[in-house]
């Protein structure tokens, strides 16, 4: 039997903590190891309980979830960070994402959106709905690629150097918000093969889930607009 989900829930209201609780203890496969009420405290938890998914509020007194996210992340690589928001705009949500989180949820995510999200991001995947993919790309693509002119990135390496033609393909679908299954559909290819790029794609970029390898091809100038058709 595979070990359960190790989740740690930062919130700090701690009603919506219980029913997080309340939500995730009833999966046989999830299991909540901690709570934490601030930023300083869910850095000090992350620490000790190792966990492999931590979700985390962003509007909290003292420290809040983007400082958190990006000390979690940096100290503790293998941990996904899922953000908490109450508006899928939320300007801090996409901060954390740039602090390294996996993606964001609704807090008012119906509870079959919450499990898979959990799920999803600690596979690897990225929770972010086609729609708000794109949304954190008209926030975000703009400011990458000014900091890359500025910086003179990208570099005289080219990362996506490694990718064959299909995995340069999958990359820039990836990019353009296009679900697993999307991406099936538009190369004629089944989903397990798609999912088998994907991870290949994920692993020479070094990206960490699906959202980095977003954020990191159009840091790169390397996609244009999100595709209409999604």
């Amino acid at each position: 039997m595979t070990e359960p989900i190790r989740v740690l829930l930062v919130d700090d209201q701690e009603l919506i903590r219980v029913g997080f609780r309340l939500v995730l203890e009833a999966e046989p496969d999830l299991v909540v190891v901690g709570e934490a009420g601030d930023g300083a405290a869910a850095i000090e938890r992350a620490a000790t309980l190792r966990p492999d998914v931590v979700l985390m509020d962003v509007r909290m007194p003292g420290v809040d979830g983007i400082a958190a996210t990006e000390a979690i992340v940096r100290a503790h690589p293998g941990t996904r960070v899922l953000v908490l928001t109450t508006f899928d705009l939320d300007e801090y949500a996409f901060g954390a994402i740039r602090a390294g989180a996996s993606g964001f949820l609704l807090k008012d995510a119906q509870r079959e959106e919450l499990i898979a999200a959990v799920r999803a991001v600690h596979r690897g995947d990225g929770a972010l709905a086609p729609r708000i993919t794109r949304a954190l790309l008209d926030r975000v693509a703009p400011q990458l690629l000014r900091e890359s002119a500025t910086s003179g990135a990208p570099g005289g390496d080219d990362p996506t150097a490694a990718l064959t033609d299909r995995e340069r393909d999958v990359f820039l679908a990836i990019a353009a918000g296009l679900t697993n299954g999307e991406i099936a559909e538009r190369f004629f290819l089944s989903e397990s093969t798609v999912k088998t790029h994907v991870g290949r794609v994920l692993a020479k970029l070094d990206a960490r889930d699906r959202v980095h390898a977003v954020i990191l091809a159009h840091r790169l100038g390397l996609a244009g607009p999100p595709d209409p058709q999604l």
